[in-house]
């Protein structure tokens, strides 16, 4: 008789626990459900239930709350839950120099304003308060993971551990003086030690090399960064095929285009995330696809300083991966990656003469699913799918100017904007809820970067009067 209590009494603590579900530690709902997998469809009525860093489960709201039950709830009510935002390429710190000079073409604007002012006023604290102003700006629009370029790489990788954003860090590497070094020798030094130094240090920061443009290096050295990253099995990030310029430049010295002449050095045998990729011909898309390439287009940028317009649709018809970035604030004006993915879909229609170029689900795949695959990630971000990393955010479709609604995707693409995100989640950490951001001091970074803006203001006025 004993033993029939205790069986009992252990069948009834069984079927307990499998009614109240498996511990989760927070579930995501949401009145329509974007996974960004291959083929699927928006799901209505969904949920995505986060144990520790990762996703358990995404799939009717019915099924998760069935078999999860979770320590906090985000409720879903007018929201799509879909994976964070991919930019796969900006410069965070140049935030600060956001709207400094504009409407000039790239070696103009590059040469005569911008490293100039680069030699004159980038600093650690400088790269601090513009990473922070950037990081705060990709919160609040539902960026998650992003890959940067700038100087001082260690003060950004130290922002993104604070803020909690997921991104690739590029140390940067060029032939001449830049802010810190006296050229190539110790830019490169140092590269290859923040390489070593964060690497396994945090699971959301992949370091990387950064040579800046086939430009501004050397075959010499861009073959050796090629090398050290090999060794270090880390992945390099650099500008290429941006400009008619630039494309006249190795022209006239090496006679090729950029990426045949980089395709030489071996620099597409290795994991490249290459920013631009606008100057293009046949050959050159056919070494991309059967390279290690990740081609990042940043439409806005390309447009604002007149670089001409990539071959994303043949580059995608190519099997290639392409992904979208804002570049820096500097030459945009602003981190906003739903703009990125309108304009991607709007120019190329323009471009083709052809409305059916890009429709909407490939754009927004662009900006998750194909620009996490494009810059090496695409194992970790870039879908809700159990076993991923548990980087989200939810989309506010409830106000007025959402209304009516046919068809989710398309309002995605072609009606919202960065406001409309309410909730990003990197890691399972939530850093933004109701809008609100939860991981940086807003009051701070503005007397920050006010206290930047200033210095910066009296120099252009100087040089304005001068």
């Amino acid at each position: 008789m004993k033993n029939l209590k205790i069986t009992a009494l252990v069948l009834v603590l069984a079927l307990g626990a499998h009614a109240h579900g498996e511990p989760a530690d927070l579930i995501v709902y949401g009145d329509y459900l974007l996974s960004m997998e291959p083929g699927a469809n928006v799901l209505q009525d969904g949920a995505v239930a986060i144990r520790g860093n990762t996703i358990v489960a995404a799939g009717p709201r019915q099924q998760v709350d069935a078999q999860y039950q979770a320590s906090r709830t985000i409720p879903g009510a007018g929201r799509v839950i879909l994976p964070g935002l991919v930019n796969g390429h900006t410069h965070t710190s140049m935030t600060l120099f956001r709207g400094m000079v504009d409407d000039l073409d790239l070696m103009t604007w590059l040469q005569d304003y911008v490293f100039p002012m680069e030699a004159r006023f980038v600093t650690p604290e400088f790269v601090r308060t513009g990473s922070t102003l950037a990081c705060w700006e990709m919160i609040r629009g539902g960026t998650t993971t992003f890959v940067d370029m700038y100087f001082y790489p260690d003060q950004i990788a130290e922002v993104v551990q604070r803020c909690g954003l997921r991104a690739v860090i590029g140390a940067p590497h060029i032939d001449f003086p830049s802010p810190g070094f006296k050229g190539w020798d110790d830019s490169f030094a140092a590269a290859q030690d923040f390489v070593a130094r964060w690497q396994g240090r945090d699971p959301r920061i992949t370091p990387a090399f950064a040579p800046h443009a086939p430009y501004t290096v050397s075959p010499e050295h861009l073959a050796a960064t090629v090398v050290a990253a090999q060794k270090a099995h880390a992945p390099i990030t650099m500008h290429l095929a941006e400009a008619p310029a630039e494309s006249d430049y190795v022209r006239e010295h090496f006679d090729t285009t950029p990426v045949k002449h980089v395709a030489g050095l071996g620099m597409l045998d290795t994991p490249l995330i290459a920013a631009h990729m606008v100057q293009l011909d046949a050959d050159d898309i056919a070494l991309v696809a059967k390279g290690s390439v990740g081609p990042i287009h940043n439409p806005t940028s390309n447009m604002k300083l007149g670089a001409g317009i990539s071959p994303v649709p043949a580059m995608l018809a190519a099997g290639i991966n392409v992904g979208l970035g804002t570049d820096g604030a500097a030459s945009n004006n602003d981190l906003d990656l739903w703009e990125e993915i309108r304009m991607a879909a709007l120019l190329h229609k323009v471009a083709a003469g052809d409305p059916t170029v890009l429709p909407a689900p490939e754009a927004l795949a662009m900006a998750t699913r194909l620009g996490a695959a494009a810059i090496g990630l695409g194992n970790q971000v870039g879908q809700l799918k159990p076993g991923m990393q548990a980087d989200l955010i939810q989309v506010d479709l409830g106000k007025v100017r959402h209304q009516p609604r046919y068809d989710i995707v398309s309002h995605l693409v072609y009606v919202l904007d960065s406001t409309d995100v309410v909730t990003t989640i990197v890691a399972g950490q939530v850093l933004m809820e109701d809008a609100r951001i939860l991981s940086l001091d807003e009051a701070q970074l503005r007397a920050d970067v006010e206290a930047s803006a200033a210095k910066i203001r009296a120099a252009l006025a100087a040089t304005e009067a001068s």
